[in-house]
């Protein structure tokens, strides 16, 4: 089954959506935060990242940028998860604004996890 990487600061919200992919038979990691994110992408190799935008540290807007340097995390989709409008994504497969909906959530991983 497909790998999922989480990169979100809020803890509720990690837990909930890992907790509702893995029921899927997805196999997911979290991180806290972009810099933790980009680590457990090269270590994990996701299929799709689902990233929030606004965290402390490194904001997924850096985490985006460092990602599409890096030649080995370049291609990986993903799928932004925010409280913001669309008009803070840069490049992004896909966007959900919190809070959203869980069958969207699937929805969006499956179509991006088989690309």
């Amino acid at each position: 089954m497909a790998r999922v990487l989480i990169v979100d600061d809020e803890v509720d919200i990690r837990q909930a959506v890992a907790e509702v992919l893995a029921d899927e038979g997805y196999v997911v990691a979290s991180a806290r935060d972009g810099a933790e994110g980009l680590a457990q992408a090269r270590a994990f190799h996701p299929q799709v990242v689902l990233l929030d935008l606004m965290m402390p540290g490194m904001s997924g807007w850096e985490f985006r940028r460092r990602q599409k340097d890096d030649p080995d995390l370049s291609e990986i989709p993903v799928v932004v998860l925010s409280a913001l409008g669309r008009d803070g994504l840069v490049d992004a497969a896909g966007y959900l604004q919190k809070p959203f909906d869980l069958d969207d959530l699937l929805s969006a991983v499956r179509r991006h996890a088989a690309a």
